[in-house]
């Protein structure tokens, strides 16, 4: 008896065709996201290769943060400077539902890429702009990584230590929640494209995402003057949420902001008369005498290993956790019941591990079909199938540096740097 193996769901995303023209973290992410959920991706890479591909550690001339970030997309390598290579990329783009970019401003419109250009030829176009300041406003010809535009934004300002400099998370976390919104209006777009036929452009500024978390802080500005600052571990007037020590040297993140909580917490250290005790009765008063609190609650998890701590602390259902680093990650069985470690396989470097696709839909989930391709792996299939070249006009091109095209084995382009710093 033959068992029929069952067609894989269907995606949200699926017949929705993107061009990603975007490069470093911010664009790339972006189309990550599109591609999890089935859109057709197609980067545009330049021979040179994308930044990514410098960045983070690197296992047989391959890099590792590439394979992720460019997981789900077919990849082609053209020459933009050319002209013969900026038509390719603008018929490619006059057949696409949504074209990212993270080009300076100004760029697409010298290499007449402009959404007017494009729009004329393809109404219905959404494109994803994304640029350090947006593409208007005094700052608009600025360059702008994003961990610059951080600062710009105010976050920096709140990160880290109250008596060190401002720190940074060592990822590109800017980027990262860019591409993330620039996603999330792309498929806001699709949805007011069903109801209007028309596309538009999602204007998506670095310092602007970065900015819109900084929520609390905004008001309290405008309406006391309170200028957010540095706190450290803490959660500013939210008492106790802080990193305790542990005796084994770890470190245990503890919030029982709440009256309830903060009575199991006092429980669990063998203190309730804490609860009573006026400093830390109410939140309130809590807040006003953190330093006293959370010297007390440090030397009760001092005195323990910090599986001792989480284990008393879920007992009475305490929100905490100990930091979590790779080797605690990959061997929680969280992780694992969530199956949120994919490994898809490659041809070279085996199973690569890499987060799987979030948000988890119940219906219509996303996947990794493959991980990210070498420079120019899908160049000559992509030429010849969606704009009909023929297999001799492809290796013309290739012949005058107007694509690349890469073999199977070749290591990326970006090989020869070793960087592992991010942006």
């Amino acid at each position: 008896m033959n068992v029929r193996t069952p067609a894989p769901l269907r995606r949200p995303l699926e017949g929705c065709r993107v061009v990603e023209l975007g490069s470093t973290v911010a664009g790339p992410f972006c189309g990550r996201l599109l591609a999890d959920f089935g859109a057709d991706v197609i980067k545009v890479e330049q021979r040179s290769g994308d930044a990514v591909r410098s960045m983070g550690k690197r296992n047989r001339g391959r890099s590792l943060y590439a394979a992720s970030i460019f997981r789900n997309k077919r990849n082609v390598s053209v020459d933009l400077q050319k002209p013969e290579g900026r038509a390719l990329v603008r018929a490619l783009c006059e057949k696409a539902d949504i074209v990212i970019e993270n080009f300076k401003p100004g760029t697409l419109e010298r290499w007449q890429l402009d959404y007017p250009t494009l729009s004329k030829a393809n109404p219905g176009l959404i494109m994803v702009r994304i640029s350090g300041y947006g593409q208007s406003g005094p700052y608009s010809g600025r360059p702008g990584y994003g961990v610059v535009c951080e600062a710009v934004s105010g976050m920096r300002e709140i990160t880290g230590d109250p008596d060190r400099p401002p720190a940074r998370v060592a990822v590109s976390l800017t980027d990262y929640v860019t591409g993330l919104y620039g996603a999330f209006g792309a498929v806001v777009a699709l949805r007011a494209r069903d109801e209007t036929g028309r596309g538009q452009v999602v204007d998506t500024a670095l310092y602007e995402a970065a900015f819109s978390f900084m929520e609390p802080h905004v008001p309290a500005f405008q309406q006391l003057g309170v200028v957010a600052r540095r706190a450290g571990p803490r959660l500013p007037d939210n008492t106790p949420n802080s990193l305790y020590p542990t005796g084994d040297g770890r470190h245990i993140h503890i919030a029982a902001i709440t009256n309830p909580l903060f009575g199991r917490l006092v429980q669990a250290m063998g203190q309730p008369e804490l609860a009573e005790d006026p400093r830390f009765a109410q939140p309130v008063a809590r807040s006003e005498n953190e330093d006293e609190l959370d010297a007390l609650i440090g030397g009760w998890t001092s005195s323990l290993p910090v599986e001792q701590v989480e284990a008393a602390l879920q007992a009475v259902n305490v929100p905490a956790s100990r930091i979590f680093d790779m080797r605690d990650i990959f061997a929680d069985p969280h992780y694992a019941a969530r199956d949120m470690i994919a490994t898809p396989p490659d041809d070279e470097l085996g199973p690569v591990a890499m987060p799987n696709v979030v948000p988890k839909l119940s219906d219509t989930p996303g996947r990794i079909d493959w991980v990210g391709r070498n420079t120019g792996a899908d160049t000559r299939t992509i030429f010849e199938e969606e704009l009909g070249l023929s297999a001799a006009e492809v290796e013309r091109l290739i012949e005058a540096g107007v694509l690349f095209a890469a073999e199977p084995s070749m290591p990326d382009a970006a090989a020869k740097s070793a960087s592992t710093g991010g942006l």
